[in-house]
């Protein structure tokens, strides 16, 4: 189950709207070994896709080094769907390399840019076994 704050959300989400039409994507990092979601952290889609996400090597490795620095771990990796449901397509899990995250996806296909309603599902990883999981959504 992952237990994510109403802030980390809103972040995800008013980083797909912005993006829209290209997937967004991004990391939420926390404390090794806590599975807590704490530091929102927006990438860059280097595809610039809408079908498509993939993070910059040259960022992602800055990120690595960064959370290694600050004791953090990938708790969630989550990316949007502009045009289709909030469940992993067969490149998702083919990349899907962070067995112990979280992976949300996002669909900003009713809405785009607009505020309103948005599809978010959370699923684990594994081996290209993929699990949904159930969301709660907490108070700060």
């Amino acid at each position: 189950m992952l237990e994510i704050t109403q802030a980390l959300v809103d972040a995800m989400v008013a980083h797909a709207r912005a993006d829209h039409p290209d997937e967004a994507c991004g990391v939420i990092a926390g404390p090794e070994g806590s599975d807590r979601p704490t530091r929102f952290i927006p990438m860059t889609n280097a595809a610039r896709s809408p079908t498509f996400y993939e993070f910059d090597t040259t960022d992602l490795l800055r990120l690595y080094r960064d959370m290694d620095d600050r004791d953090e771990v990938p708790v969630v990796i989550y990316h949007s769907h502009t045009a289709t449901e909030a469940y992993p397509s067969r490149t998702d899990i083919a990349y899907a390399s962070e067995p112990e995250a979280h992976y949300v996806l996002v669909s900003t296909r009713e809405t785009g840019t607009e505020d309103g309603p948005y599809e978010l599902r959370s699923f684990r990883i594994v081996d290209g076994a993929v699990t949904e999981e159930p969301v709660t959504v907490v108070p700060e």
